[in-house]
């Protein structure tokens, strides 16, 4: 037999599989054979020892004979689903029957074995139900997850600028730091790293920092053993160790308490953790990718965050373009959206008009594109009509034009917005000025022509011409 990839580059098990079967002899030869192969195996002989170890402890698989000295495999597998548990069942049986097997599949086991077994066949089933399992794993996260483009959509030079450096980044092996404000895709951007990377066949987890209480944060990055803490009544492992070999992605990583950053900052340098209530080191091998909307830097000046965690954190920077930076962008993705809220809520004839995405392309959306997403799914769900003009986006949308400043300071708003909406004004203005006359506005200005036309596009300003 061979020893499978991963354990010897990594030092962590495949799986985690429990055997449970009566005969001392099947259980030993099981346990070897397995073992060799890279899997963390316990066994049990009989229903009450599995039931024991199943309270204590999480496994991936439970291989479960059907005839057992103490019940029967097939009620303990009712049991087990009934209950809840994410550990995938695979049935054995010396006297398998057609009844046995239909019955195990109803009851949610993934396949049923005849003894005596066959050790290639039982090699590839296990391997196939882990990569089963862990799809379905990753499947459940993205449910959860609040993302709302199916991909990196928009044709400005902004998001074709992000697109290439997620793609690089993508490539390497470096932790992530992706910044921008609410509602830009930070998640979106995390979740595409992950799949155009090389480790895009292993889990992808995430954990949102800000939604975990402080008391039970360091369970959900490392685990912890049974008994370690009140509640804690079985062994459960936490988001590094499930993402072995895939990408963490911690979400408003800026909310994280002081004393976990430096736990984290430790198994970034050491690659290893210890689960909450354990003494045992275990190594990881995880990429992170980090999201936050908050001014780390200021945070680390601040006393809030740690500066050794961002070096850590921001080998590769990534900052998204705010809606109002790329609003040429907004009629396709409203046409995106439109399309989603259609099917989802059973009005397939909702057309926007011409001058209704016009309008929607003016609009401030202080919540970028995820506003603009809700928007119009409320466009779908609330206008009577087929046709949405802008009269109707006027009346649904609740958001009027940008109000005038009436000044250059606004508390609470970053030093970088208020710059760049100065110099969207001005800009502006002096466009307005000259009739769009770029070599004319950049000699008024005292800029190189191409300089203000980089400028220009960069904010997302119309009415520019490139001609002198």
């Amino acid at each position: 037999m061979h020893v499978g990839p991963g354990v010897l580059r990594f030092g962590m098990a495949r799986g985690q599989v429990l055997v449970v079967d009566d005969e001392p002899s099947i259980l030993s030869t099981l346990k070897k054979a397995l073992s060799l192969e890279g899997y963390s195996v316990e066994v049990a002989g009989g229903v009450g020892v599995a039931e024991e170890r199943l309270a204590k402890k999480s496994f991936d698989v439970v291989l479960l004979d059907v005839a057992l000295p103490d019940g029967d495999g097939l009620e303990l597998l009712e049991r087990l689903k009934a209950s809840g548990t994410e550990s995938a069942v695979i049935m054995m049986s010396g006297h398998a029957t057609i009844d046995a097997a239909v019955r195990a599949t109803r009851l949610g086991a993934l396949d049923f074995l005849e003894k005596p077994l066959s050790t290639d066949r039982l090699l590839l089933v296990l391997e196939n139900t882990l990569r089963l399992v862990r799809a379905e794993a990753e499947a459940r996260e993205l449910r959860n997850v609040t993302g709302y483009f199916d991909e990196l959509l928009g044709e400005s030079r902004a998001m074709r600028e992000l697109r290439e450096r997620v793609l690089r980044a993508a490539r390497s092996n470096a932790s992530v730091l992706v910044t921008g404000e609410r509602g830009t895709g930070k998640e979106l951007v995390a979740r595409a790293i992950h799949r155009a990377s090389p480790r895009a066949q292993a889990p992808l987890e995430r954990l949102n920092c800000a939604a975990v209480p402080a008391e039970l944060i360091e369970s959900e990055l490392f685990g912890h053993e049974a008994g370690a803490f009140t509640g804690a009544t079985r062994q459960r492992r936490g988001k590094f160790e499930r993402a072995h070999g895939g990408t963490l992605f911690l979400d408003e990583v800026g909310d994280m308490p002081l004393a976990m950053q430096a736990k984290v900052l430790r198994v970034l340098q050491e690659r290893e953790i210890e689960r909450v209530g354990g003494s045992e080191t275990i190594a990881v091998d995880v990429r992170v990718v980090a999201a936050t909307n908050r001014d780390l830097v200021a945070a680390c000046a601040a006393g809030t965050f740690r500066p050794d965690l961002l070096d850590r954190l921001n080998v590769v920077p990534l900052e998204l373009p705010p809606l109002r930076a790329r609003r040429e962008d907004i009629p396709l993705l409203a046409e995106h959206f439109l399309k989603r809220a259609r099917l989802a809520n059973g009005r397939p004839d909702v057309q926007l008009t011409p001058d209704a995405l016009s309008l929607l392309a003016g609009l401030p959306f202080p919540g970028n594109v995820r506003e603009l997403q809700n928007l119009v799914e409320r466009l779908v769900i609330l206008n009577p009509d087929e046709t949405v003009t802008a009269a109707d986006v006027e009346r649904l949308s609740g958001l009027g034009p940008a109000p005038a400043p009436t000044g250059l300071y606004r508390p609470g708003v970053p030093f970088r917005v208020l710059a760049e909406e100065a110099e969207r004004t001005i800009l502006e203005e002096a466009l307005e000025h000259h009739g769009g006359q770029m070599a004319a506005t950049a000699r008024a200005l005292g800029l190189e022509r191409s300089h203000l036309y980089k400028k220009a596009k960069a904010l997302g300003l119309r009415g520019a011409s490139s001609e002198d």
